[in-house]
């Protein structure tokens, strides 16, 4: 067995197609077929379903896969700490948030891509189940996800600050002048929110049933993007986090009210695989966001403070 067969089987698992697979591992469609049959045979097992095209892994496949995605994931840890440890960090950081983090993501990989001129960050757009999802297989180095809203798997969680929520509505309407809005006013508005796939939309709802609201949204969608071009006089209105305002182009004639009775304020952070051997470009990454208080991610000055807890131990911003 070598490290290049489990390359050309994580590629098939991602790709679920041989030729895009062989493209990903740049080598010939043969060559990668040839590989994976001959991994077959050396452990004694088919691993993958073969009709005219490829139909998935076996039960014995998706086992040696997850096997073969840890040994790659170590050993390219291996390679990293090795490297001597004043050479010139370089790499790429795979980071998956939740959408409603994005501006805050946008403000450590600027820092870290500063501090280490060599290192890039590959960014995606996903939900708190995704981010889970990728993390266990391997696919993403760190998340950005909701910390205490939901259990979370043994992983290793940096509180980076807490979400809250503004409903945004237009200036003309009912509640546009007013200094905060409850959660059961706002569910008799008509709304436009995020998926329910999405952890944002259960937190929203729990929030609305907390309240004894039932709203029913008209529209709902995975795009932020989209929530906003609803929000026009006249128009809808969309809760989001606080944080969203100060970093995206507010609609024309729209304010953010703050909303109460409950006021919710889930903490977003880092969460990373528990592992004896950490990367060096992911021990970068987290320290980058560990030093910046919680007001730089949020953009707002009276952000309360944050007491941080990892593997490290507590500091207080």
């Amino acid at each position: 067995m070598s490290f290049q067969q489990f390359k050309y089987l994580d590629a098939l698992a991602r790709h679920r197609h041989f030729g895009r697979a062989s493209v990903a591992c740049n080598v010939t469609q043969p060559t990668l077929s040839a590989g994976i049959r001959a991994l077959e045979q050396e452990l004694g097992t088919r691993l993958v379903h073969r009709t005219h095209r490829f139909e998935g892994l076996t039960a014995e496949g998706e086992r040696v896969l997850a096997w073969a995605q840890r040994m790659l994931f170590e050993w390219e840890n291996l390679r990293g700490n090795l490297l001597d440890v004043d050479a010139c960090l370089s790499g790429r950081l795979r980071l998956g948030t939740i959408p409603t983090a994005l501006p805050a993501v946008s403000v450590i990989t600027e820092r870290l891509c500063q501090q280490h001129p060599n290192v890039s960050a590959n960014v995606l757009s996903m939900t708190s189940n995704q981010i889970l999802e990728g993390l266990e297989q391997f696919r993403l180095d760190i998340g950005l996800t909701y910390l205490n809203n939901e259990p979370l798997p043994d992983l290793e969680t940096l509180p980076l600050y807490r979400e809250r929520y503004v409903l945004l509505t237009p200036r003309d309407g009912p509640f546009g002048a007013r200094r905060t809005v409850t959660w059961q006013e706002a569910a008799t508005l008509r709304l436009c929110l995020l998926n329910g796939d999405m952890q944002n939309r259960r937190i929203i709802d729990g929030a609305f049933h907390q309240a004894g609201a039932d709203p029913t949204p008209r529209v709902d969608t995975n795009s932020i993007v989209t929530l906003c071009a609803h929000i026009h006089p006249g128009g809808w209105s969309s809760v989001l986090p606080a944080a969203l305002l100060s970093t995206i182009v507010q609609p024309a004639g729209a304010v953010g009210v703050p909303l109460v009775e409950p006021e919710l304020t889930p903490t977003v952070g880092f969460v990373t695989r528990r592992t004896e051997l950490p990367s060096r470009l992911i021990t970068a990454a987290w320290s980058c966001a560990r030093d910046l208080p919680p007001h730089t991610l949020t953009g707002r000055d009276d952000e309360l403070p944050l007491a941080r807890v990892d593997s490290a131990g507590v500091t207080a911003d």
